[in-house]
């Protein structure tokens, strides 16, 4: 019974990625029919597609605080209740008001799951299977992006053109009830318990799970962030959120096709250069899970961080005129790859990892509100800045990356293998100098 709890807690966070990352994707299959059916001038379509994105960030920056008050498996409970909602809501919509509406709630939903699904996982895994376990968010929101455009392009086949779009949003629906129903029944994290002298009840929730017994609760922890105790796990957070959106991931999927376009590559079409680089992403994300527990979180974030910073120099290069646009596709597939095994399966974990538990959730959400801040700002200072000068980005990118790969040695604590206790009493006692 404890080993079926503890996989069925693990199969419905994982779930929880996997909605994560159908519902960021899944608008790049409607924004012809919204633009047509709502008939919305440019920056109509601009405030359908980005409102997600602002909801993103209010999840992401004030579902800390409740986390760490209620439990984060009772805050998720209503997270899966506006993934239901706002899958329905947007299929249904009548107006663009209600459109965006629910489409924020959406957002709300995905920023919240940023914060509080590896916090779970994280605390009820062992130190030796945290990496993979809280690795497996990521991968489910890899794995929820290529099923977003499956899902599109198989709806498109199967239903009317003037409705596929709503079917195309409301599909959603399906997955978020089954992360609801699974969620049913689970324990509160022991440790969560644990570190609000609920010891009994930490007791009966790891014997559910299969833990060994949980050690006793920080002590002296007011579930507030205080500046003088948690300055450096505070700061690797920014800084971790930071580097990840500073590689240029995001920005560089949302203007995928216009990147190919720029530099004059047309060797395939759109559809399949999406493909190989979701493909090398879903490939390169196994990879990094696979290995670290084994190689641990600093030598992935270095190495990766020096491979993509070759690989965003050559498509630099690229739009120079130094180099072969028949190079671009590879290079990009590399970025990728690198990425995916190094930020993509390190951030979600360290930042689960840094912060004591009764503060757990809301330093989990300072990283995670940084990470979507910057997002937001390069996705929209990105096509800017390329327009003056198409090579400028990836150079900052580049540089970016280095610069990661100096401060991750430097200052970086490793992880791998330890109690999450002894990893934030660590932290609350060092600075970072």
């Amino acid at each position: 019974m404890s080993g079926a709890t503890h996989t069925r807690a693990v199969v419905a966070m994982s779930l929880g990625g996997l909605l994560f990352g159908f519902d960021t994707a899944v608008i790049s299959g409607v924004t012809d029919a919204l633009r047509t059916h709502y008939a919305l001038s440019e920056a109509g379509l601009g405030l359908a597609v980005s409102a997600a994105l602002w909801g993103t960030l209010v999840g992401a920056l004030f579902s800390g605080a409740p986390g760490d008050r209620w439990g984060s498996l009772a805050v998720l409970r209503v997270i899966g209740f506006l993934y239901v909602v706002s899958a329905i809501g947007c299929a249904i919509a009548t107006t663009l008001t209600g459109f965006v509406a629910f489409r924020v709630l959406g957002g709300l939903a995905i920023g919240a799951s940023s914060v509080l699904v590896p916090v779970y996982i994280a605390e009820i895994s062992s130190a030796k299977r945290r990496g993979l376990l809280v690795g497996l968010f990521q991968f489910n929101i890899v794995a929820g992006i290529l099923i977003a455009y499956l899902s599109n392009y198989l709806v498109a086949q199967a239903v009317a053109p003037d409705i596929a779009w709503r079917w195309k949003l409301g599909v959603a629906a399906v997955p978020a009830a089954l992360f609801l129903i699974l969620l049913t029944g689970l324990p509160q994290s022991p440790r969560w318990l644990s570190a609000r002298g609920r010891s009994d009840d930490a007791d009966r929730a790891a014997a559910r799970l299969g833990l060994d017994a949980i050690p006793a609760g920080e002590g002296g922890g007011t579930g507030r962030l205080d500046w003088r105790l948690h300055a450096t796990p505070i700061l690797l957070a920014i800084a971790i959120g930071l580097f990840n959106q500073l590689s240029g991931i995001n920005a560089i999927l949302y203007y995928l096709n216009d990147i190919f376009a720029a530099a004059g590559f047309t060797g395939v079409s759109g559809d399949v250069q999406a493909i190989a680089i979701g493909v090398a992403n879903l490939i390169a994300t196994v990879i990094g899970m696979g290995v670290i527990d084994r190689v641990g979180r600093k030598p992935l974030l270095i190495g990766g961080g020096i491979v993509t910073a070759i690989a965003l120099g050559g498509v630099a290069l690229v739009y120079m005129g130094a180099a072969s646009p028949a190079l671009l596709l590879p290079l990009l597939i590399l970025f990728i790859a690198a990425f995916a095994m190094s930020q993509g399966a390190v951030i979600w974990v360290y930042l689960s990892e840094i912060f004591p538990t009764d503060v757990r959730a809301r330093g989990q959400a300072i990283g995670s509100a940084t990470h979507w801040v910057a997002n937001a700002v390069l996705s929209f200072a990105f096509p800017l800045v390329a327009q003056w000068d198409r090579a400028l980005p990836f150079w900052g990118f580049a540089a970016a990356m280095l610069l990661q790969a100096l401060l991750v040695w430097r200052f970086f604590p490793e992880t791998r293998g330890r109690d999450l206790e002894a990893i934030s009493a660590d932290l609350t006692k060092r600075t970072i100098a």
